[in-house]
């Protein structure tokens, strides 16, 4: 992997344990040499991967939209910083950008952000692999809930496998790094169309 985009919080959680696994993982990645591309906030989750690339040199590339650089939360010392118009152009540049995801805890965003792309290779418009950074079990219950969507025939299991998921930095990058992508199911029979 030469760059990963992560989605994360833009507020730093009640733990302190969130910020400081941000740290660890920003600090990971410039020592790999491989680069952040991230939503381009200084505040919160964000601003620790961000602030950590960037103390050990790493490359940082950010990327917002117009309405959230307006409301002065963007990093001002990124490498790079990108201005797009809208959300879904702001998911499409990330996409371009990277060749990894991994979702660290966050709220409404983070999800909707990590769910288009995990969707996005379920049905095949990507190979690359997607991580779920569970700080502290932050994710366990939406795991659960996956899982009962396997369970109840809403996903199916080698969708659901595609999560590589870890409750450290080392192992779920090491998890990444290892990944194969799955053949992409057909989604309609040739008795369907």
């Amino acid at each position: 992997m030469k760059r990963i985009v992560v989605f994360c919080g833009s507020s730093v959680g009640v733990s302190p344990s969130y910020a400081n696994e941000a740290h660890i993982l920003g600090k990971t990645l410039a020592q790999e040499k491989i680069g952040l591309v991230y939503g381009g906030a200084k505040i919160g989750v964000m601003g620790a991967i961000a602030n950590a690339v960037l103390q050990f040199n790493g490359e940082v590339i950010g990327v917002i939209p117009e309405f959230l650089k307006k409301k002065e939360v963007y990093h001002p010392k990124l490498n790079e910083l990108i201005i797009t118009k809208d959300m879904h152009q702001r998911k499409m540049k990330m996409h371009e950008l990277s060749d990894g995801i991994l979702m660290l805890p966050g709220g409404y965003g983070t999800l909707e952000e990590f769910f288009e792309m995990l969707t996005w290779g379920q049905l095949g418009l990507h190979r690359y692999p997607i991580g779920i950074l569970n700080t502290n079990g932050f994710y366990n219950s939406l795991l659960n809930m996956l899982g009962h969507m396997v369970e109840e025939g809403f996903v199916k299991q080698i969708n659901f496998d595609m999560l590589l998921v870890d409750d450290s930095v080392e192992g779920v990058l090491n998890k990444m790094s290892l990944y194969e992508p799955v053949p992409v199911p057909k989604w309609i029979t040739k008795d369907q169309t």
